[in-house]
Protein backbone atom coordinates (compact mmCIF):
# COMPACT_ATOMS: atom_id res chain seq x y z
CA UNK A 1 0.00 0.00 0.00
CA UNK A 2 1.26 3.00 -1.39
CA UNK A 3 1.43 6.26 1.17
CA UNK A 4 -1.75 8.19 -1.17
CA UNK A 5 -3.78 4.51 -1.43
CA UNK A 6 -3.94 5.04 2.97
CA UNK A 7 -4.81 8.86 2.60
CA UNK A 8 -7.34 8.05 -0.74
CA UNK A 9 -8.85 4.94 1.52
CA UNK A 10 -9.64 7.06 4.85
CA UNK A 11 -10.92 10.25 2.63
CA UNK A 12 -13.49 7.79 0.93
CA UNK A 13 -14.19 6.60 4.05
CA UNK A 14 -14.64 10.35 5.75
CA UNK A 15 -12.14 9.96 8.64
CA UNK A 16 -9.75 12.00 10.07
CA UNK A 17 -6.32 10.80 10.25
CA UNK A 18 -6.99 11.04 14.43
CA UNK A 19 -10.26 9.02 14.08
CA UNK A 20 -8.47 6.53 11.61
CA UNK A 21 -5.49 6.47 14.46
CA UNK A 22 -7.79 6.09 17.47
CA UNK A 23 -9.55 2.86 15.41
CA UNK A 24 -6.26 0.96 14.97
CA UNK A 25 -4.81 2.23 17.76
CA UNK A 26 -1.91 3.95 17.52
CA UNK A 27 -0.99 7.68 17.33
CA UNK A 28 -2.37 10.23 14.95
CA UNK A 29 1.18 11.15 14.01
CA UNK A 30 1.80 7.89 13.12
CA UNK A 31 -1.01 8.27 10.62
CA UNK A 32 0.21 10.93 9.29
CA UNK A 33 3.58 10.12 8.79
CA UNK A 34 2.22 7.01 6.78
CA UNK A 35 0.28 9.57 4.81
CA UNK A 36 3.34 11.26 3.96
CA UNK A 37 5.43 8.45 3.16
CA UNK A 38 7.94 9.60 6.34
CA UNK A 39 7.11 5.99 8.14
CA UNK A 40 6.81 2.87 6.05
CA UNK A 41 3.36 1.41 6.00
CA UNK A 42 3.30 -2.42 7.98
CA UNK A 43 2.60 -5.02 5.84
CA UNK A 44 -0.86 -5.95 7.63
CA UNK A 45 -2.28 -2.67 7.68
CA UNK A 46 -4.46 -3.12 4.23
CA UNK A 47 -5.69 -6.15 6.21
CA UNK A 48 -6.38 -4.06 9.28
CA UNK A 49 -8.32 -1.42 7.18
CA UNK A 50 -10.30 -4.33 5.26
CA UNK A 51 -11.48 -5.55 8.72
CA UNK A 52 -12.44 -1.67 9.39
CA UNK A 53 -14.44 -1.29 6.40
CA UNK A 54 -16.77 -4.56 7.25
CA UNK A 55 -17.47 -2.77 10.71
CA UNK A 56 -18.80 0.38 8.91
CA UNK A 57 -20.34 -1.30 5.88
CA UNK A 58 -22.23 -3.26 8.64
CA UNK A 59 -22.91 -0.49 10.42
CA UNK A 60 -21.09 -2.04 13.74
CA UNK A 61 -19.76 -0.04 16.65
CA UNK A 62 -20.54 3.28 14.89
CA UNK A 63 -16.84 3.83 14.25
CA UNK A 64 -16.87 7.49 12.78
CA UNK A 65 -19.00 8.42 15.66
CA UNK A 66 -17.18 6.58 18.70
CA UNK A 67 -13.93 8.00 17.17
CA UNK A 68 -15.50 11.60 17.27
CA UNK A 69 -16.64 11.53 20.51
CA UNK A 70 -12.39 10.60 21.87
CA UNK A 71 -11.69 14.15 20.13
Amino acid sequence: MRPQDLSAWRKRWRLTQRQLAQALGVDVMTVSRWERGVRGIPPHLPLALEALEHRMKEGKHGLREEAAKLQ
